[in-house]
């Protein structure tokens, strides 16, 4: 199970026209604006990453407005696995945290490659099934399934909320409720 104090949720490349044309688009929004908030209540940190924003674009308004409010900027990178990213390495290494939680886009390349590396270099990985997609429904079925062969455990918003916190009562309880509801 994972714990608030040993997770880390990645944000993989919600950018640009590229995250507009997702499949579900408007119900990925609202599940990673949900888990986004979440993780801010729990005080998770948030690693968040664009794939070459000088030609796809930076994060989408409605994420990058979530994630101003955190301190973090986004690191960009050029490579699908955010692995081959050393920045993304450096800033999660200095975490020491091994539980991951990961979104963002597309299902079946830059998140794929970055789980099946993270599970590679020993990490513990979720894949959040509703803060993930691709331009197909196709495409999204496939990476979840590829990645599930390399070793990563699905996940939604709430059951993974729900499992960072454990138990029903205090602060984070109620706030964590009024979100879902």
């Amino acid at each position: 199970m994972f714990s608030c104090n040993q997770t880390v949720l990645l944000l993989v490349d919600v950018q640009g026209r590229l995250a507009r044309i997702m499949h579900d688009q408007a119900s990925l929004f609202k599940s990673l604006e949900l888990l986004i908030k979440g993780m801010q209540i729990l005080e998770v940190p948030i690693i968040w990453l664009e794939q070459i924003p000088s030609k796809l674009g930076g994060t989408v308004d409605e994420i990058r407005l979530l994630m101003d409010g955190t301190g973090a900027a986004p690191i960009a990178k050029d490579c699908f696995s955010c692995c081959n990213e050393p920045k993304f390495m450096e800033s999660l290494t200095a975490l020491s945290r091994k539980q991951l939680l990961i979104t963002g886009i597309e299902t079946h390349i830059c998140v794929f490659q970055t789980t099946c590396d993270l599970i590679d270099k020993g990490y513990d990985v979720q894949v959040v099934s509703d803060c993930v997609s691709s331009r197909t429904l196709e495409n999204k079925t496939i990476g979840l399934q590829r990645m599930m062969q390399c070793g990563a455990r699905i996940t939604s918003v709430e059951m993974a909320l729900f499992e960072l916190m454990k138990h029903a009562r205090g602060d984070h309880f109620k706030k964590i409720v009024s979100l879902v509801k």
